[in-house]
């Protein structure tokens, strides 16, 4: 208190710091929240995985769920980083839906989701029970179609779960195991559940391991062509280029052991460039053999190679590059394809086919397959999965779905080959169903080059054996 000419006064002083704590709410959201979601950050769920003291005195169990978006760079090297945003932003809402109020949602980063759940039962089996219900959930929401920028999405999620104590010695390393899990998800063929295991650490450091082999391998060039014939009747009508890898302490590795991770690492581009390559190079060399300048070769692309907005252009420069002649190539798609950005699909098909290029839709009737589809794909040939194939002699549903791939095929124009034909009983019952192009063990394995020269000069002089 002061006077002021005799008469007292207060004095009190005072400031807008409006604009001050507006400003530490956003350093606080910026230091915990994630910007595009606005849900929890890494930062703020291991604070919160560490402070259970509710859970702790009632002994509850716990869980981490790791959510991981399936083949989420596909979208994004297709449509870009500002549609893969509103799918994420989409898939965030979801997952909150799925919860309850006391448990946590977090964004990792990119497509990579955790959910956190609270008080769940005191034994590791009724909480891992509760766990997978919750999971289930996610999956199932995640499934739904995706309506972004007026398109229709269709997406899966792939789920790893660790089930703890209410409070664990380390928070890193559940996060880590709920990871674990996730991978092995994505390995089980994805749209999936796993629950960490101890021995679910060897399988990921065996991974790491071959990741890295893998890159040594593209870099160092230890892959190789092998080629299996196709036939009717007493000819050769092509063949598919298959791809081996040459590992230093391995051997001979199948594609079956590393395709997965290839396509989920990203590495499989610069493999379907380098099959590519070679594959023309071949057509080129055979066509300066008056025994082999017939021979076309077909090749497997991938989703994410085909996908790319300048694969007509790679294809064409490659074309060009080795004088390979298109005619004598055949591109080999997979129904899963069709799911993202259809007219996409057509557009590059229809470019390649006006250059000569042929198409084949592998795998046929294993996936998405649909008459609305295939009615307007420029396609020329249909392939007989090999799981029909292998049990066509024991199991009616697999002989009618050859018949009905066959009857489909001959209606719509399009050549008709089976694959995995391994003995003459099934090609003989193949034949009856009116299909008379085969490909498999009966007349060939896979064979490296010069083997399958080789082969091709016993074929044409009536020599080849059957290959038991």
């Amino acid at each position: 208190m002061i006077e002021l000419d005799g008469v007292p006064c207060l004095v009190s002083i005072t400031q807008d710091i409006s604009d001050a704590k507006e400003a530490a709410e956003k350093i606080r959201d910026l230091a915990f929240y994630d910007p595009l979601t606005h849900l929890p950050n890494r930062r703020l769920l291991l604070d919160r995985l560490g402070q259970t003291p509710a859970a702790r005195i009632r002994r509850r169990k716990r869980a981490l769920l790791f959510v991981n978006i399936d083949d989420f760079r596909t979208l994004n090297d297709i449509l870009g980083h500002q549609t893969g945003d509103l799918l994420l932003q989409e898939v965030a809402r979801r997952l909150i839906a799925c919860v309850r109020e006391a448990d946590t949602v977090a964004r990792l980063g990119g497509d990579e989701f955790v959910v956190m759940l609270e008080y769940l039962s005191s034994t590791s089996e009724d909480a891992a029970a509760q766990a997978e219900h919750v999971a289930e959930k996610i999956l199932a929401a995640v499934g739904k179609p995706f309506l972004l920028a007026g398109r229709e999405f269709h997406k899966t999620s792939s789920i790893g779960i660790a089930v703890f104590g209410a409070y664990p010695e380390s928070t890193n390393e559940v996060l880590q195991q709920a990871e674990i899990a996730m991978h092995q998800a994505k390995v089980a063929g994805r749209n999936t559940i796993r629950f960490f295991a101890p021995a679910l650490q060897v399988v990921a450091n065996a991974r790491a391991t071959l990741e890295e082999d893998l890159r040594q391998a593209i870099k160092t060039n230890q892959f190789v062509l092998y080629y299996q014939p196709q036939v009717e009747g007493a000819h050769l009508i092509g063949v598919e280029a298959l791809l081996r890898w040459k590992h230093p302490a391995r051997g001979i590795v199948a594609p079956g052991d590393f395709i997965a991770l290839a396509e989920e690492t990203g590495l499989i581009l610069p493999l379907g460039d380098w099959v590519l390559e070679k594959a023309c190079a071949q057509v080129a060399a055979w066509a300066r053999s008056k025994e082999m300048a017939h021979i076309p070769i077909a090749v497997n692309i991938c989703a994410r190679q085909f996908h790319q907005a300048d694969f007509v252009k790679q294809v064409l420069a490659v074309l060009n590059r080795t004088g390979a002649d298109p005619r004598n190539l055949e591109l080999e798609l997979t129904e899963s394809m069709l799911v993202e950005d259809f007219e996409d699909v057509i557009a590059k098909m229809t470019d390649l086919k006006s250059h000569g290029l042929r198409f084949s839709m592998d795998d046929f009737g294993t996936g998405y397959s649909s008459l609305a589809y295939l009615k307007r794909l420029p396609l020329d040939e249909l392939k007989i999965d090999r799981a029909f194939v292998r049990d066509i002699l024991v199991d009616v549903a697999s002989g009618a779905i050859a018949q009905t791939v066959i009857s489909l095929g001959r209606a719509m124009g399009f050549s008709v080959i089976a694959e995995g034909v391994e003995t003459e009983e099934q090609r003989d019952f193949l034949i009856r169903l009116g299909c008379h192009s085969f490909q498999g063990y009966l007349f060939s394995r896979p064979l490296p080059l010069r083997e399958f020269e080789a082969f091709l000069k016993d074929f044409a002089e009536g020599a080849a054996p059957l290959c038991k």
